[in-house]
């Protein structure tokens, strides 16, 4: 009897080969080769799967992005305004190893996006899809006086996005200077500049 063969696990399997083949030896030393043998499979068996390393490539940031939401879901889940959007950054931010990892394999994914404009499209919904969480979140922090009346909300999620995805760089290149209590230290110094009350702890807005 032919084996069954799960073409979902298995596209699974040569992503998750493929983020820990990056974020250990980068974007160059991820050869197709070398992923298959990652994953436990010939060369050849990953071209049903995936034409090309672009193809391959494109999936693992979606992945990570991906990854990255779920986290947000659960993290957020019954908050709301500040507390969310706290929530949100420190899923966001690479305050342990997995999420520093993470930091490593978008980097590059970064890099190839500035000059291809089809992983610049993907990387770009990525982001508004974030922006609009994060302006809804705002939003509600606003109608709920939690949020200082200076704050314009647009210019404030980019603020904070630039932020968010600037550390990814900082604490893959030097640890120390991006290390997760500086961040913390960070994140703190960017929510008290949009709180209505400065230094006010967010009930509930904890990792």
């Amino acid at each position: 009897m032919p084996k069954v063969v799960d073409h979902e696990t298995r596209r699974r399997e040569l992503v998750q080969a493929t983020w820990r083949i990056i974020a250990r030896n980068g974007l160059s030393g991820a050869t197709m080769r070398q992923i298959a043998a990652e994953a436990g499979y010939a060369n050849g068996a990953l071209k049903p799967y995936f034409a090309t390393k672009a193809d391959l490539i494109a999936a693992t940031y979606t992945y990570v992005f991906d990854r990255t939401n779920e986290r947000v879901a659960r993290a957020a889940a019954g908050r709301t305004g500040l507390a969310a959007l706290e929530a949100f950054c420190r899923q966001v931010l690479p305050l342990d190893a997995v999420r520093l990892d993470e930091a490593r394999v978008v980097i590059p994914f970064w890099q190839e996006a500035a000059h291809d404009a089809g992983r610049a499209e993907l990387n770009n919904r990525s982001m508004a899809q974030w922006r609009e969480s994060m302006a809804g979140w705002l939003v509600q922090a606003r109608d709920a006086g939690d949020l200082a009346p200076r704050v314009d909300v647009p210019t404030a999620v980019e603020a904070l996005l630039t932020f968010l995805l600037g550390a990814q760089i900082t604490a893959a290149l030097d640890p120390d200077v991006g290390s997760p209590h500086r961040l913390e230290q960070q994140l703190r110094a960017q929510l008290d500049a949009l709180r209505a009350h400065p230094g006010g702890a967010v009930p509930g807005a904890g990792s």
